[in-house]
């Protein structure tokens, strides 16, 4: 048997470009060469997509990507190389990534792809959702409200005070790595925070502050899902919150404990509810789970990523490093997972024989 094709898709139109290089330049380096053959294709933010010998920033220099669709047989072309992957990694934060729409295409293609599909995907990615979707399952998230752009003029400071207390987050609604993320602590940081809010997004979420420790968790597999220990970030004293520069800029900005300092109930409560939200919302093949732990004890489901960063930096593939898997492996499992529950999909029928003339 050859190699596998396995076609990893990074940069993206999304203001994580940057942080999808980071992440598919770690996976293919570590991907178990004698089992798959990686293909590179780099998006641009302007959203043309480029064949990469490399990962890298300069994602022009590669050659123009076309795609003949088909479910039968999808053809790439690049050049004078065509090629159809065995599977697909879209290795793609935020916006256009991880929300559903590359999902869809590639599910339109009948290819296998790493990670949750269109619904799941479209659903984790909007924290209005997920916040909804959590709350309906009967777990535990923090009080929240919410403003779609066409309403901005009736927003009130008092309002939200009222309802949130003080100081409270303000969030780009459907982004990750905290772009568009804000702590109003007085009125004096209210329009600024609504202004970043809606710079990157139609919708902003307005959340509780939770005064506590932050907590992830790392989920892997389907049927069934299982939680790594959870892990802490402890940020520094200099940031309010987790932001973007704390996360990749500033290598001083936190320290990661894995598996974090937690007594043996606190963490299988963590486990229990990251699987549990996993399954509320439809995630496949792997994500990790963002908690609060709060000073009183309780702990909250903040949001999920379903395409985790593989970055450096990134948790995930720490957590499972942890519980003795390799990024080499980690890689593998994933692969695993998704060609499995790809063939399981091929068993239902779309066809329907009946009398319909057309």
């Amino acid at each position: 048997m050859g190699r596998k094709k396995i076609a990893i898709l990074y940069g993206g139109r999304s203001v994580e470009h940057g942080v999808s290089i980071n992440s598919a330049r770690n996976i293919a380096q570590f991907i178990d060469k004698k089992l798959f053959e990686p293909i590179l294709i780099g998006i641009t933010e302007g959203g043309t997509w480029y064949l990469t010998k490399e990962v890298s920033s300069k994602i022009k220099r590669g050659d123009k990507v076309t795609l003949q669709l088909s479910a039968e047989k999808p053809v790439f072309q690049a050049g004078k190389k065509k090629f159809t992957p065995d599977i697909i990694f879209p290795v793609l934060h935020g916006t256009d990534g991880e929300d559903g729409s590359i999902q869809g295409l590639i599910k339109a293609m009948g290819i296998p792809m790493v990670g949750t599909g269109v619904l799941g995907s479209s659903m984790s990615m909007s924290k209005l959702v997920t916040k909804k979707l959590l709350k309906e399952a009967g777990l535990p998230v923090a009080d929240f409200s919410y403003c779609y752009y066409r309403d901005r003029k009736k927003l009130k400071f008092e309002t939200i005070e009222k309802e949130l207390g003080l100081p409270f987050m303000v969030k780009s609604a459907s982004l990750g790595s905290s772009v568009g993320v804000s702590k109003v602590k007085s009125a004096s940081d209210f329009k600024k925070a609504i202004d970043e809010g809606f710079r990157y997004d139609d919708c902003v979420l307005f959340e509780k502050y939770i005064q506590g420790r932050e907590v992830e968790c790392a989920v892997l597999g389907n049927t069934p899902a299982k939680a790594s220990l959870p892990g802490e970030i402890i940020i520094s004293k200099k940031y309010e919150f987790y932001t973007f520069d704390a996360k990749y800029v500033d290598g001083e900005a936190v320290t990661i404990q894995v598996p974090a300092k937690l007594n043996a109930s606190i963490s299988k409560t963590i486990r229990e509810l990251s699987v549990q939200a996993y399954q509320a919302l439809y995630c496949e093949d792997f994500a990790r789970v963002d908690l609060f732990l709060a000073n009183d004890g309780k702990v909250y489901v903040n949001e999920i990523n379903t395409i985790p960063g593989f970055t450096n930096s990134s948790m995930f593939p720490m957590m499972w490093k942890e519980r003795g898997i390799s990024f080499t492996d980690l890689i593998t499992k994933l692969v695993e997972l998704a060609e499995a529950r790809f063939a399981s999909t091929q068993r239902a029928d779309r066809g329907y024989s009946s009398s319909l003339k057309y």
